[in-house]
């Protein structure tokens, strides 16, 4: 494989790209990280958790930088480049609709994430492993949570919740309309288990482009690489998309290169054939 001479900039999902759904960081995937920055390129985070949930793993790779929640965060070198949270009241609003119904969920700041105390069971039974197992599982992936009441903060980036039988999310996103929008995604990459409040406009298409505009870069050179539907526009956004093995069939429809699956050295197989290591 000829090695890249050309510097390029890696967008890189976290779960089910760099991690896979265990929460491992599978050692070849590590290699090409290093490989890749050794050789010249830039290395970023580009994920749906917040910087809290980015633990010292992932940095001590040495990426770049981080595009977080999704796009609303953005950081370069240590630098914040943009960090848009959502508003308090529509905060407030999320956590009365989510009480009410007694839902497990958590919200997701820089500064931490903060957690409904059901949050460990709720998240257990939605992703299919009930009991103390598959709530200790839950607390181990998120290492750092704080557990308790959940009161409104001006910092979230986005909320999300365990998914439980016959919840209307439609209505859901008739009742918060212009105001947050209404998503799901999947820690297991089997189905989606878990819903999301997120921001309008935000997502890690917007925040590549920023990326690009501060680092001085077209778009041509960035190469974004991911696993699930949160990624369309960041396959889309980048000169190169990169779709996992793993991935849906509508992200592998709109990416430039389909890798091997996650636990398949996915990553590194893509790096090689990109010239990156």
């Amino acid at each position: 494989m000829t090695v890249s001479v050309h510097p390029r900039v890696v967008l890189l999902d976290i779960d089910g790209t760099l991690l896979n759904y265990r929460a491992e960081l599978p050692a070849s995937a590590a290699a090409a990280v290093c490989g890749a920055r050794a050789n010249g390129h830039k290395v970023y985070l580009c994920t749906g958790r917040s910087r809290a949930e980015v633990y010292p793993e992932l940095w001590d790779l040495g990426v770049d930088g981080l595009i977080g929640g999704n796009g609303s965060y953005v950081e370069d070198a240590g630098r914040v480049v943009f960090h848009q949270a959502m508003d308090a009241d529509v905060v407030a609003r999320a956590i009365a609709w989510l009480d009410e119904r007694a839902l497990g969920y958590y919200l997701e700041c820089n500064a931490g994430l903060f957690a409904s105390a059901n949050l460990p069971e709720a998240a257990a039974v939605a992703i299919g492993r009930p009991g103390a197992d598959g709530e200790a599982f839950v607390r181990g992936v998120f290492a750092g949570m704080h557990y308790g009441t959940v009161t409104a903060r001006a910092d979230v980036n986005k909320i999300s919740f365990a998914l439980v039988p016959g919840l209307d999310l439609d209505g859901l996103a008739r009742e918060f309309a212009g105001r947050a929008r209404i998503d799901t995604w999947s820690a297991t990459g089997t189905g989606p288990e878990f819903g999301e409040f997120g921001q309008f406009g935000i997502h890690k298409g917007a925040a590549v482009e920023r990326l690009a505009a501060h680092l001085g870069v077209p778009l041509s050179d960035l190469i974004g690489v991911g696993d699930a539907r949160s990624d369309l526009e960041l396959l889309t956004t980048c000169g190169t998309g990169v779709a996992m093995g793993n991935a849906p069939e509508e992200l592998k429809a709109v990416a430039d290169l389909v890798t091997d699956h996650v636990d398949d050295d996915g990553l590194a197989h893509a790096f090689a054939a990109l010239g990156l290591v």
